[in-house]
């Protein structure tokens, strides 16, 4: 994106961005049919993985524990452990979020039994976020209809109207005026932007969304949460499923509070705590850095499609900017949530398992078609760009792209020739 200053007006070459049309069905036609298919066993041999490898990491830390010299030593020790423990946490984190989409075995009864007690041993209430995940699935992008990372408009920021004399409706085109207006209201200095980018995927996050919507779909009422079975997020025969996960949480903290009376807060802080914690920053960044980019749309009913809502997404390379083995890594831990992302949006009863061979098939049938969805490797500087350029979207029209702090906006909609076509598919939120 090149920018010029033309006496007191900036002006920038905007990326194009052709809105897809093409239904589920191609889409699905480009997987493999084998990777369709769910086994318990696997599934279950990778959880007790995953559990295996966090506690040998807790167990290596605990031997080591005693000969590190003196406090900075062991804090340092018990910092990587919290690290890696909750990377790798992560990993548990995806699996139960897999069993909500059903992709963990072919029976239903398995999947939820084992998503319950998987996502309530690390605070997740696993029904009630089960059922606005999906939500989330069947209108993703769309900015009355999703769930989660809804883009703030221009006027719920209460930000001046758009003034066409002075910028364009796609953002190409801003005056030095409107700049420095929107700047004041919108402008972050770089420490401002790392707070808040910080305060975006671990500090106000994870909690922050069940309990208080925040980051959730601006329509829904003041109060609206993931522990009221009444909440507008849920329909009434669902009623009992949220009284079940609420229970699952409550066993949760109680299993807490007697860990802390037994071993001391301490001990359960450095063990459970820290890497609790992490989860919480890896799964906001994970997903906001997934749905939110100046590069990806967002869409209002009259050109929202299911296709369309799976494809404004991105695969990103989870710790690819620290380096090969990092990515690798970090791909490993958390079992591909990161990197396949399109493909779970595509069919999310894929399991991870199938889930790289399955995204690679996707993406070779959407580089012919000119579409394509990797972005930069997922991280805390990425994160921190994103934050930049990402500060609201206008009021008006049907597919809107980001603009940042200047009211410039790196991408614009190209349409298609031809009309686009509903997928047809009905999401499960039973």
């Amino acid at each position: 994106m090149g920018n010029k200053d033309l006496q007191g007006v900036t002006v920038v070459e905007q990326e194009t961005y052709v809105v897809p049309d093409i239904s589920i069905k191609e889409l699905l036609s480009a997987i493999p049919p084998h990777c369709f298919k769910r086994s318990a066993l696997k599934s279950s041999v990778y959880l007790l993985w995953d559990f295996f490898v966090i506690a040998c990491i807790y167990k290596g830390s605990h031997l080591s524990s005693p000969s590190c010299p003196l406090y900075f030593g062991r804090f340092a020790l018990w910092t990587l452990y919290g690290f890696w423990a909750g990377l790798f946490a992560t990993g548990v984190w995806v699996i139960g979020h897999e069993c909500g989409h059903q992709a963990f075995s072919e029976s239903k009864t398995i999947n939820n039994a084992v998503g319950l007690i998987v996502h309530s041993a690390i605070g997740v209430p696993y029904h009630s976020w089960r059922i606005t995940h999906a939500k989330h699935h069947a209108s993703t992008g769309h900015m009355t209809q999703d769930q989660v990372f809804v883009p703030h408009t221009r006027s719920e920021l209460g930000l001046p109207p758009m003034n066409p004399n002075g910028e364009e409706l796609l953002g190409s085109r801003v005056t030095e005026e409107v700049k420095k207006e929107l700047w004041e209201a919108l402008g972050d200095s770089p420490i401002g932007a790392v707070i808040g980018s910080h305060n975006i995927s671990y500090l106000g996050g994870w909690p922050a969304y069940i309990i208080l919507n925040a980051s959730g779909q601006h329509r829904y009422p003041k109060g609206t949460n993931h522990f009221d079975p009444n909440a507008v997020l849920f329909k009434p025969h669902q009623y009992y499923q949220i009284i079940i996960s609420d229970i699952g949480i409550i066993a949760w903290l109680c299993a807490v509070l007697y860990s802390i009376y037994t071993f001391g807060f301490f001990e359960v802080f450095r063990v459970y705590l820290v890497p609790y914690l992490w989860i919480n920053h890896w799964l906001v960044l994970i997903t906001f850095l997934q749905h939110t980019d100046p590069l990806l749309p967002h869409y209002r009913a009259p050109e929202f499609t299911f296709s369309r809502g799976a494809l404004a997404t991105l695969d990103r390379n989870l710790l690819g900017d620290c380096g090969k083995i990092m990515a690798w890594i970090g791909s490993h831990a958390t079992n591909g949530i990161s990197e396949t992302h399109v493909l779970h949006h595509v069919s999310s009863k894929i399991p991870h398992y199938h889930a790289w061979e399955a995204s690679d098939a996707l993406k070779k049938r959407l580089r012919g078609l000119g579409i394509h969805i990797e972005g930069a490797a997922g991280g805390w500087r990425e994160m921190y760009r994103v934050y930049r350029e990402c500060k609201f979207v206008e009021d008006e029209g049907d597919v809107v792209f980001f603009k940042n702090a200047y009211g410039i906006a790196k991408t614009r909609p190209v349409y298609p020739t031809e009309s686009a076509s509903d997928s047809g598919v009905e999401v499960d939120t039973k």
